[in-house]
Order: structure tokens, then C-alpha cells, then sequence
């Protein structure tokens, strides 16, 4: 639907700029992180005490001496703990992820898996004592490299009560977490058919999310004997059930809320850390907290999967892309979280993008064990690694022909009213990719910076393109819902079970309840989330939160309104039907009778058999994408390799923007850490399959400084589905730095670098 198809209607709220609701809190420094609201002097201190080796059993572990550290609580080992195996990946039930993680195991199957629990009264005690532990391992040979995993004799879970919930084509004794193979057409048939082939293999590390808030967890009993834990998480009510699988207790006796999240990225969609200060508070009774340090967050954290694609195109000589062939390797790790899902956006989300000329296309992946820190959600979740290799081989293709990469596009490219057989077969009913593409072209002076210009002493200056698609939710699948009920001033209260993780979803619901309930923006209270005030959320995660619980949002507004008129209809002894509603109260049309919401509210409270309040969830069939393209100019030293970002320009179709100026910070923030990923962030291993980038001083993360100019501007699609036209914007804004920034490189060196980072070093020493 394009913008000519959009309802003829001015919004007041939605579409227009407002600060985000926390802003002021945040700015004064006030309590609103988990540390900050959980500051109890009984609470006690957990550390846990983590293997030196990447594969190991533990013969035995010597805990005396450590217990007998002063302000030592307990000490829990294998020994312990329940024998329930669970996942920590937060999807919904059935998880696709595999079952193949203990609370503690004897097994240790990473360099930083973890072997005790110390609970002490201050971490001075717990450090401490976590030294004297002496623990002895029968150290066995580890599987470090993804390449050999699948098949090899070593296995990384062995156990007999590994337990897949949904059948991925996994088998872990095949070190395979999941398999799959899918397509349409025949692809060998048109590949060999085609003019022109290309075949390169891409890879991508596994990049830390690396957000200012570590993960961290606070847990207590509360006043009924319940397990109530304040998590910085994406997912209470996935946590809920975690603990519940972990810890062998009913759901109905656990609280999950969480408070201000200090960054997640995706990270915080699994449960990396809950369950051990949940085990400690349920085994001392004690209120228990873990904070893991910057180190712990890097080793043993959640970051994105490493993944290796190797794309196989076939085209024309005139540039049309006829087939295309992709396999993608992805590195689960020593746990299989997120492993099954995150590998099916690396084609799913890459390959429909040549909708509008594809014949054929396959699409084929594993996803591996291996002896190295598990990885899991990241902004992006697949389809940045195979955006990567996908773009990057098109980008080749258009050298390889001399073809404008943008004109090579625009004759490919995914258009408005295709059917994408490689999207699960939707259609795409709000696409304005090509609009994108123009409106790119015409603010990043295309024509002027594309070719490469020689400035003299080494220096060279050109540009890159890419464009990109992403998702909207996981359609048919996961749930929003929201709550929004009539407060006695004439006010109005949100209750969602969706995080705000800096994203500002707080504002942008609320937003949507004031263009629906027809008041200003102060006067609606958001609350959330809380597994037990909330309505069931699956949480802030697959770009869902605008669009599946914007949607619940104007549901639950609808009824709403219908409420408030009922009651009016009462007060007025008239027919429902005779009403208007408008923001201030309900009116009698036949008469101009008003009654203000104050005293509708206040009816509600005397005498009354009826509420004002609302509940509505909401699922999609589809998952419309958003797309974007964007363009990068940089200043290469052909000397030293460095690589400066000048400009970059990306144009976004996120449907209808709820608040411009949340989405465009949402997209500036994606563009640096998709520069970040492309440039300076890199993730290497000792020989123990340790991380060696264990701090920010090794960890290199981008700096505003290291940006240059960034400018974003959106195109409107108007997506039917969504809340007032809306898609997603969340993650796909990460996907065009890579393979936009390997092709300027490419067209300053003559060298195509198809893994990330391109470091200084590879680009002087002129190394694919």
C-alpha cells in the first residue's frame, strides 16, 4: 500500500515527536535500574566460580575450607541442584530450543561454564572464598572449530536426557543443534543455465552486545513464601517458565518483574543469569543478588552466533539475478539457545530481496555444538550475517559486470504486491524498498561519490550501498497484549507485559492510547512488566513490540471506548447508540447532553455492576518487513588500512514512524554498532576457547567520534496489519553497515573482505 493508498486522516499524537517518558528520571539520576531499587542490607552476594577448561567432568569438588571463610552463606555444586534439563532461550513454549542445560553440571562444556554457586554477605567474602575452592577436572579434549563439529567423535552433550521440545533437525549425537533445507524452483537446472556465477563463502564472529547494564538479578521470598525476582530481562513471563523448568516449581509461585533495563540488544531474550540467585534465595530463604562483572557479561554472556555463508548466485549479462543458493554454518556454542531460530533469518531475510527476479532459490543451514561460550539473541538475530553475504555477493556482482550497484538493484529488488516465496510465501503489501532506493540516492549525492577519488599521499576516498530487510514479529506465534483502563480523574492507565529497553516502547504505547482515547500524552500512566499485574507478553523481542503489542494497544482502546459509552448510555437512560465518544467525555448527539469522563469514572465506582477497563492481545499471520537502504562514504589510508566513515545515509520504511524522533535514534544507534561489528569489534580465542576480548580495553566498541555524518530519513509504506500503518524498525536498522562498508573498501583496495571486522591490518596487508 503506498502512500497514496494511506487513510486521509491527521493524527494527533501518532507521527509527531515526544520525549520519552523516563527522560527526566533518567536525566536526574533517579533509582530505576535493578541495583539501584534492590539496595537490602540482608541481601546476600552470589558469585559463581567458573571452569578454566573448554570441556571437562568434575571429579571432585573441596568446598570446607572456602565455607569456613567468614560471611560464606552456602556453597552449591553439581551435587546440589535439581536434575531438570532446561533451555534459557526466551521463546515461546514449545521452545524450539533444545533442553540440554543443568543449573550446575558436572559436565563444563566452555571456558567460563559455571561450577559452584557462592552465596556470601558481601563480595569481598564471596571472592574470597570462591579462591579456595579447590576442584579437580578429568580435562577432555574440546571441539573449538565449527567446522569439524558436525559429526565429530567428541561430543559436546553426550547425555541421554537431551531433549528437544520441537523437532529442528537437531541431534546432539551429531553435535547438530538444527538442520534444515528448503526452496523453490530448480535451482541447479537455472544455475546452470546463467551467464554469470559467483560463489564466495562470508563470515561473521560472534560480536558481545555489550550493553552499560551487565545482566543482573535480584530474588526474595515474598510476604506468601513466593519466588519474586526483579530481572534486567526482555522476557519476564519466558523467565517465569525457565525457573519454573529449572527449579522443579510451579509457575503460580514465582513473580518476575522487571525495572529500567539498562540495554539489551537481544541479549537479555535469555535468561543468563536468574537462576542462580533464584536457587540460592528458594534453598536459604535469603534475598540474593548477582551482578555479573564486564568480564562474566564478555565470556560468558550471550552473543550474536558465528556464522559462515556462502552464497552461490547465477545471473544474466544484463544483471538479472536469476538464482540463489545459500548454506549458512552457525556456531550454537556449548548450548543450543536461539540456535534453531536465529539461522533461518540469515535466508529468510536476505533472499526475498530479489523477489522481483528470482527463478529459483535454496536455501540450506546447521547450526553446530561446540566447546566455546553458547551464543544467542542480538539485534538483527541471523539476518545481519546473511544480509552481509547476500549484499556483499550482489555488490560483486555489479563490479563483475560494471553495472551501477544501484541500477543493479532497482531491476531485482522486492517491489509493493510481490509474493515472496522465500518469506514464507507472504506478500508484500507495504513496501516502499524502491522509494527507499531513489530518496537514498538523491540525499547521499550517489552519482558524485560513487566513484573512487584519489586524494593523494594514500589517501582515497568512494562508497558503498546496501539494502536490507527485516521482520515485524514471528507471525502465527508470538503474543502481545495490553491493559488500559479509565482512572477516576478521567486519566488513563497502561499495563503491558512488553520491556522498554531504551527503546522508548513505553512512549510509543502511550502514544497510541492518546491517539486512540483522543488526550494528551501526561495522561496516560504506563506500568510494566510484571508476570503478575501484567497481561501475557511474549515480550520485547523479534522487532514485535510496536507492531503485535501496538496493535493489542488499539484493541484494547476500542473496547475501552465502548465501555465508557455503555456506562454513559446509563447515565444518560439512553440507547449506546445515540452516544459519541470524544476525549473529554461522551456526548448525546440528538441532544448535545455531555457527560465528562470524571463523573463516568466516578459511576463506575458507586453502585455499578460494570467496569472501564480493557484487556486485548494480539497475534499476526504475517510478519511485514521493513526495509531500508543505506550508503556509506569513507576516506581510506591505503598506508595504514584505516578506514574513516564520512557519511552515511539510510532511508527506512518502517511503515508509519509512531514517534519520528525514537526512530530515528533507534536507527543511528543500529547504524554504530553495525559499523562497530564491521570495523573495530572482533571476538578471538585463546586455546582453552576463552574470548580474549574479556574487557573494553580489548573490546573495541565505536565511539561518536568514530561515526562521522549520519542522516536518517524515513519512506512511508502503509502497512494494513499494523497499529495506525506501523511495522517494526527495532532491528533491521543493524543489516546495511557491513556489506555498504566492505564494498567501499573493495573500491578503494581492489579487495573484496568477506570477514568481519576488517581490521587496519588486513586492509594494508591487502588479505581477503
Amino acid at each position: 500500500m503506498t502512500e497514496n493508498h494511506q487513510p486521509n486522516r491527521t493524527y494527533k499524537t501518532v507521527g509527531k515527536t515526544f520525549r520519552k517518558k523516563d527522560s527526566m528520571q533518567l536525566l536526574l539520576g533517579e533509582p530505576t535500574y535493578v541495583d539501584d531499587i534492590t539496595d537490602r542490607k540482608d541481601c546476600l552476594t552470589v558469585k559463581i566460580l567458573r571452569s578454566p577448561y573448554p570441556n571437562a567432568i568434575v571429579e571432585e569438588i573441596k568446598t570446607d575450607v572456602a565455607k569456613k571463610v567468614p560471611g560464606v552463606a552456602a556453597i552449591y555444586t553439581w551435587e546440589d541442584v535439581p536434575k531438570n534439563r532446561f533451555a534459557i532461550a526466551g521463546q515461546t513454549y514449545p521452545e524450539p530450543s533444545p533442553y540440554d542445560r543443568l543449573i550446575l553440571d558436572r559436565h563444563v562444556r566452555f571456558t567460563g561454564d559455571a561450577v559452584a554457586i557462592i552465596a556470601a554477605e558481601d563480595e569481598k567474602a564471596a571472592v574470597k572464598a570462591m579462591k579456595l575452592i579447590k576442584v579437580s577436572y578429568r580435562v577432555l579434549e574440546p571441539v573449538l572449530d565449527m567446522h569439524t563439529a558436525k559429526d565429530n567423535p567428541i561430543l559436546v552433550h553426550p547425555e541421554e536426557d537431551w531433549f528437544p521440545p520441537l523437532p529442528v533437525g537437531g541431534d546432539n549425537k551429531r553435535n547438530l543443534v538444527a538442520s534444515e533445507q528448503s526452496g523453490h524452483g530448480d535451482v541447479d537446472g537455472v544455475m546452470a543455465d546463467c551467464e554469470i556465477r559467483i560463489e564466495h563463502t562470508y563470515h561473521t564472529k560472534a560480536f558481545n552486545q555489550a550493553m552499560m547494564e551487565t545482566f543482573r538479578t535480584y530474588t526474595e521470598l515474598d510476604r506468601y513464601g513466593r519466588l519474586h525476582v526483579i530481572s534486567s530481562t526482555q522476557i519476564v513471563f519466558h523467565v517465569r517458565r525457565i525457573l519454573s523448568t529449572a527449579l522443579g516449581i510451579p509457575k503460580s509461585k514465582i513473580r518476575v518483574e522487571k525495572p529500567r533495563i539498562g540495554g539489551g540488544f537481544g541479549a537479555k531474550q535469555t535468561a543468563v543469569c536468574e537462576v542462580y540467585p533464584a536457587f540460592v534465595t528458594l534453598k536459604t530463604g535469603r534475598p540474593a543478588k548477582l551482578i555479573y562483572t564486564r568480564e562474566e557479561s564478555q565470556i560468558a554472556g550471550s552473543p550474536r552466533h558465528e556464522m559462515e555463508v556462502t552464497v552461490r548466485l547465477g545471473a544474466n549479462k544484463d544483471g538479472k539475478i536469476r538464482v540463489l543458493d545459500l548454506y549458512t554454518l552457525s556456531n550454537s556454542g556449548a548450548y543450543g539457545e536461539h540456535g534453531p531460530t536465529t539461522v533461518g533469518l540469515s535466508g529468510h531475510k536476505s533472499i526475498p530481496l530479489y523477489t522481483g527476479s528470482l527463478e529459483a532459490y535454496r536455501f540450506c543451514y546447521d547450526v553446530v555444538y561446540t566447546n566455546v561460550q553458547a551464543a544467542g539473541a542480538y539485534r538483527g538475530y541471523g539476518a545481519t550475517q546473511g544480509i552481509f553475504a547476500l549484499e556483499s555477493a550482489v555488490n560483486e556482482l555489479a563490479e563483475k559486470l560494471h553495472i551501477d550497484p544501484t541500477v543493479l538493484r532497482e531491476r531485482n529488488m522486492v517491489r509493493e504486491g510481490m509474493v515472496m516465496d522465500a518469506y514464507y510465501g507472504e506478500t508484500a503489501n507495504a513496501c516502499a524498498l524502491d522509494r527507499c532506493m531513489a530518496r537514498c540516492k538523491e540525499l547521499f549525492h550517489w552519482e558524485e561519490k560513487y566513484p573512487v577519488r584519489e586524494l593523494g599521499g594514500g589517501k582515497i576516498r568512494c562508497a558503498g550501498v546496501a539494502m536490507a530487510m527485516q521482520g515485524s514479529c514471528i507471525s502465527n506465534l508470538d503474543v502481545g497484549s495490553a491493559t488500559v483502563k479509565l482512572s477516576d480523574d478521567g486519566t488513563y492507565n497502561l499495563i503491558i507485559g512488553a520491556a522498554d529497553m531504551g527503546t522508548g516502547c513505553d512512549t510509543i504505547l502511550a502514544q497510541m492510547v492518546a491517539e486512540c482515547m483522543d488526550c494528551e500524552l501526561e495522561d496516560v500512566a504506563v506500568f510494566g512488566a510484571d508476570t503478575d499485574v501484567s497481561p501475557y507478553d511474549s515480550g520485547s523481542y523479534a522487532s514485535s513490540t510496536t507492531y503485535i503489542t501496538g496493535k493489542a494497544v488499539e484493541k484494547a482502546c476500542t473496547d475501552l471506548k465502548q465501555q465508557i459509552i455503555e456506562v454513559a448510555a446509563g447515565m444518560l437512560n439512553c440507547p449506546a447508540a445515540e452516544l459519541s465518544f470524544s476525549g473529554k467525555g461522551v456526548t448525546r448527539m440528538q441532544t448535545g447532553e455531555f457527560v465528562p469522563l470524571t463523573d463516568i469514572s466516578y459511576k463506575i465506582q458507586l453502585n455499578s455492576n460494570r467496569s472501564a477497563i480493557a484487556t486485548a492481545s494480539s497475534c499476526s499471520p504475517v510478519s511485514p518487513p521493513p526495509y531500508m537502504v543505506g550508503m556509506v562514504e569513507i576516506e581510506l589510508d591505503k598506508l595504514t588500512g584505516q578506514v574513516t566513515v564520512l557519511d552515511y545515509v539510510a532511508v527506512v520504511d518502517c511503515g508509519i514512524p509512531i514517534n519520528p524522533a525514537l526512530a530515528r535514534i533507534q536507527t543511528e544507534g543500529g547504524l554504530v554498532q553495525g559499523i562497530g561489528h564491521t570495523l573495530f569489534e572482533n571476538v578471538t580465542y585463546d586455546s582453552h576457547g576463552k574470548p580474549i576480548e574479556n574487557s573494553f580495553m580489548q573490546y573495541k566498541l565505536p565511539t561518536r567520534l568514530d561515526m562521522g555524518h549520519l542522516q536518517v530519513e524515513f519512506e512511508n509504506s502503509y502497512e494494513p496489519t499494523g497499529p495506525f500503518g506501523a511495522k517494526s524498525i527495532g532491528e533491521i536498522v543493524i543489516n546495511t553497515p557491513a556489506p555498504a562498508l566492505a564494498h567501499a573498501i573493495y573500491r578503494a583496495t581492489g579487495v573484496w573482505h568477506r570477514e568481519l571486522p576488517i581490521t587496519p591490518e588486513q586492509i594494508a596487508m591487502g588479505k581477503e
